[in-house]
């Protein structure tokens, strides 16, 4: 078996068009037309030749662990996130681990900004 990268990062959320708007209007990520019908609401998203699947499930388990977005400059995109209103939190930096940043979406599920270190 080869494993060729990730296809896609599903995440569980509450309402799924709040999630939308939050990862489309704050993130940038584009919202993809081929999602299929599940039976139950969700959204596939694009970032960076990725894919978010946003999923609104009843009784789906406990919001991520937290999901790392790498950007080139932390910043730059830390203004941006708090120019929404969202609260960001910055972490120490630990040489090997990047420059960090924390905040969390409309479900509650964490998202970490990543600059890695060069």
């Amino acid at each position: 078996m080869t494993i060729r990268g990730i296809h896609h990062v599903a995440i569980c959320v509450p309402d799924v068009a709040a999630a939308t708007r939050f990862y489309v209007d704050v993130l940038g990520f584009a919202e993809r037309a081929d999602r299929p019908d599940f039976g139950f609401p969700g959204t596939w998203l694009d970032v960076g030749g990725q894919q978010v699947h946003l999923m609104q499930v009843d009784g789906a388990p406990a919001p991520l662990q937290h999901c790392a977005l790498q950007v080139d400059d932390l910043d730059a995109a830390v203004s941006s996130v708090e120019a929404h209103g969202v609260a960001v939190r910055r972490s120490p930096h630990f040489p090997g681990a990047g420059h960090q940043a924390f905040f969390h979406d409309p479900g509650g599920n964490e998202i970490e900004l990543n600059q890695p270190d060069h």
